[in-house]
């Protein structure tokens, strides 16, 4: 038997789903367990289970006979009052459903779970993920119809797959061999973009409905609010529910800031979720804001061709990054063309009749492009979670404040991701989320973020891992510094890349490894040698003794190791 939960007239709506009669109308029986039971188990929508009830019973294409053939509908939002009119209160078959034979059906019933997790990025992910493979019950709740998160749809993965586009169309990896005008298509369209990053978007939400499915978590799609710290309610387009959990994780991400100053429409002037809605790749752009995601973007557009300006109010561009090398990133944003505008701050953005789009700046100056993209931070997703109601708040940016658990002041409540802040990086919210789960259900968990690798992918990448010069020298730590040029290194020049560099920070006494900063093509798979010697203690002497395969870039961490302790010989 399959069975569907049906709570309103327009959940009947949604169903799309009819029966001649017969052994199928007998089989869609209505009761309060089915989607959750049975249909939620496997993740189908109510759609769905409908469908599999005409395909069980030899009628698939049974499609128009009106479901109400089954139903007696009664929408207590259309009369307040019983059918003589008399002014009495309905009765309680007059308020809900009746099955074919009139009987009522029983009202839903809250569903309870060990875990509920809101948001389906990677941080919710692997916490609802980690609750199942400790034998629990979980519950995912999605906003939108697809999951994934912003990490999916419409940042890390989409920005990530557009720049392994922009580097194979424009032919940037190879211009240094065959000259600073190959281009493998011309001209390159936002189609050409799009195109593969919908691909790659489409098969990544296929993966992860799989892994979820597979492991059992329920996927709810509506909004997720507060009713109390236990409680929550699912809003969707087809009613409302209501949770109930030991343990909640809120990984609801975050959505693009906004100003009042920037007149946004979807077209000319964007923010980075609006990339894709481009209708063409502009001649010329400005990009406000020298975080991440403005850098990231700009690097892109400028191998297009495209003339950049960056706008960003502070005195450099990453700050938490190796100042080498952002200073060699910025070489090589000026050597195609962008203009660097740091230490200036925008006044007002406005259209001009030409079509153009001018940034006002607070120094006066002026600066015009066909498109203007604003990237300056990224706002909490906590507007629709009724904190309040959880004894919770967040701050001014929609940040929400845990401590080294990811516990929120209510004990049973964790917050990961984007929504608690710096460093908002796809894989450490996995970490986090992981952690959230275990810590949860009293699990020991063995987690250094210390270890933690960052990954730019601006163009050339920038990937790092410890700590940079400028920290140790504030702290008052003694260094020494091996350095490696791609240039040197045979791949480097087989790949046509010999802008990269790799260096090493090591302790001039023990020689134990410091830190790890590399700027090249590559650079963030690369880290990961570097990664396991750091996270393992070791030292720089590691390198020097181990054999690494010939031909590769990993020979960089082996030239950079003789680099720094030549230096101590000679001291």
């Amino acid at each position: 038997m399959v069975s569907v939960l049906v709570g309103d007239e327009d959940a009947v709506d949604v169903l799309d789903a009819s029966f001649d009669g017969g052994e199928a109308g007998e089989g869609f029986a209505l009761s309060k367990s089915g989607v959750h039971d049975e249909a939620g188990a496997l993740g189908l929508e109510q759609c769905d289970v409908a469908r599999a009830a005409r395909r069980q019973y030899g009628n698939p294409q049974a499609d128009r006979s009106p479901l109400r053939k089954f139903l007696k509908l009664r929408n207590p939002s259309s009369a307040q009052t019983n059918s003589q009119n008399d002014g009495r209160a309905l009765d309680p078959r007059q308020q809900g459903l009746c099955d074919c034979n009139g009987g009522i059906l029983p009202r839903q019933t809250m569903e309870k779970y060990d875990l509920i997790v809101v948001g389906s990025g990677p941080g919710g992910q692997r916490a609802a993920i980690q609750a199942a493979k400790f034998g629990k019950r979980a519950a995912l709740v999605e906003k939108l119809e697809v999951i994934g998160g912003t990490a999916i749809n419409t940042g890390t993965i989409p920005s990530k797959t557009i720049r392994e586009a922009v580097l194979h169309l424009s032919g940037y990896q190879y211009q240094s061999i065959y000259g600073v005008n190959y281009r493998v298509k011309e001209p390159i369209t936002m189609a050409d973009l799009s195109f593969r990053a919908l691909n790659v978007i489409k098969t990544e939400i296929d993966v992860i409905r799989a892994q979820l499915s597979r492991n059992g978590i329920d996927v709810l799609t509506g909004t997720a609010s507060f009713l109390d710290p236990h409680h929550m309610q699912v809003t969707s387009s087809r009613g409302q529910s209501e949770l109930e959990a030991g343990y909640i994780v809120i990984a609801t991400g975050t959505k693009p800031a906004v100003s009042p100053l920037v007149p946004f429409n979807d077209k000319t002037i964007i923010n980075s979720d609006q990339i894709l809605r481009m209708p063409e790749i502009p001649k010329s752009m400005i990009v406000v804001g020298g975080g991440v995601i403005g850098v990231e973007y700009t690097c892109m557009f400028a191998t297009l061709g495209v003339r950049m300006t960056l706008i960003e109010k502070r005195p450099r561009l990453l700050e938490f990054a190796d100042a080498e090398m952002v200073e060699a990133l910025c070489y090589h944003l000026r050597d195609r063309r962008v203009t660097l505008r740091l230490n200036e701050e925008v006044e007002s953005v406005e259209e001009t009749p030409d079509r153009l789009v001018v940034a006002n700046l607070k120094s006066k100056k002026k600066v015009s492009g066909e498109a203007l993209l604003y990237a300056v931070g990224r706002q909490g997703n906590v507007d629709e979670l009724n904190l309040a109601a959880a004894g919770l708040e967040a701050d001014a940016r929609g940040r929400i404040v845990v401590d080294e658990n990811y516990r929120t002041k209510q004990s049973h409540i964790f917050a990961v991701g984007d929504v608690i802040g710096f460093p908002s990086l796809g894989s450490v919210s996995m970490e986090q989320g992981r952690i959230a789960a275990a810590k949860a259900f009293g699990m020991p968990t063995n987690s250094n973020r210390a270890n933690y690798p960052y990954g730019i992918y601006t163009i050339p990448e920038i990937s790092f891992i410890g700590k940079t010069e400028e920290q140790l020298t504030d702290e008052g730590v003694p260094y020494e510094v091996g350095m490696a040029y791609f240039r040197e290194i045979a791949r480097g020049q087989i790949r046509g890349d010999t802008t990269g560099r790799l260096k090493l920070i090591f302790d001039p006494g023990s020689k134990l490894l410091l830190g790890v900063h590399i700027i090249g093509e590559g650079a963030s798979e690369l880290l990961h040698i570097g990664q396991a010697v750091f996270a393992l203690k070791g030292t720089v002497e590691y390198f020097v003794d181990t054999v690494f395969n010939y031909p590769t870039l990993a020979e960089c961490y082996k030239a950079a190791a003789f680099n720094g302790l030549n230096k101590l010989v000679r001291t």
